[in-house]
């Protein structure tokens, strides 16, 4: 894990997305937050943050992909997201100061800016109007909530979830001759636990997909040739699928 401090926040996510908390801020305001930030760079399968413990810092994900997740003393998961370059990660927890209730870990290779807690809280009192951001952050991390809420609980045949968990991150795939590329990075049994239905079912379906050529696999690559088709076969009326706020994916088949 490599730290460093000091400008250059503008450079490492000039890529970032919807939901970058500096992107409102004063060049006054943001020049005063790089200076308050460590970045660190942290290696796939690193715990950010677990549930029940005590918040210390608000990160801010730059580079890389964090997946997010509920998870129970008998072993089971859910995974609510999976956040992008430009998200806040634990902010509800550090702007309330109690304990974390979702698990945060690495998905790939991450670069990650942390402010102290109590840093962080001086520099909204500093900037009042710093808040409107963090209430912009606050509302992203409801609308995912809720997105899993209706993925999990208004969905209702497992081949559905998936063609809706696929169709819902199109957006942010790349167009190709051939169809929609998608890069993933979750296993089968994550994305199980991103739609609620078991590994072996997620597995059956993706074989169901390939030999009726509504997909293709290669790695960690996804191409959906036939958006439409895809949408017909699970049984979806193709204006329903649209990209809702906080959506975001990293899957590997």
């Amino acid at each position: 894990m490599r730290n460093t401090t000091g400008s250059g926040w503008g450079h490492i996510s000039g890529a970032s997305r919807t939901g970058d908390f500096t992107e409102r801020l004063s060049p006054e305001e943001r020049l005063e937050f790089e200076s308050l930030r460590t970045s660190s760079d942290y290696p796939p399968g690193i715990i950010l943050f677990a549930e029940q413990q005590a918040p210390d810092s608000v990160l801010f994900l730059l580079k890389g992909q964090v997946k997010l997740s509920l998870n129970s003393s008998a072993g089971k998961r859910l995974i609510l997201g999976v956040a992008c370059p430009g998200e806040t990660l634990g902010l509800a927890s550090a702007f309330s100061r109690s304990p974390y209730d979702i698990t945060a870990e690495t998905v790939v290779l991450c670069t990650i800016a942390s402010v102290k807690g109590e840093e962080f809280h001086g520099f909204l009192r500093r900037h009042p109007s710093a808040y409107v951001n963090v209430a912009r952050e606050l509302c992203l991390e409801c609308a995912r909530a809720c997105e899993q809420v209706r993925r999990l609980g208004l969905t209702v045949t497992a081949s559905e979830k998936l063609v809706r968990f696929l169709l819902g991150h199109c957006a942010v795939g790349q167009q190709t001759e051939r169809g929609t590329r998608l890069f993933c990075a979750l296993t089968h049994t994550e994305i199980g636990e991103y739609i609620g239905v078991a590994r072996e079912t997620v597995t059956r379906l993706f074989s169901d997909f390939k030999s009726r050529e509504l997909l293709e696999s290669r790695g960690s690559t996804l191409i959906i040739s036939d958006r439409r088709a895809l949408e017909s076969y699970a049984g979806i009326d193709g204006g329903e699928i649209k990209r809702k706020p906080g959506s975001r994916l990293a899957t590997t088949v």
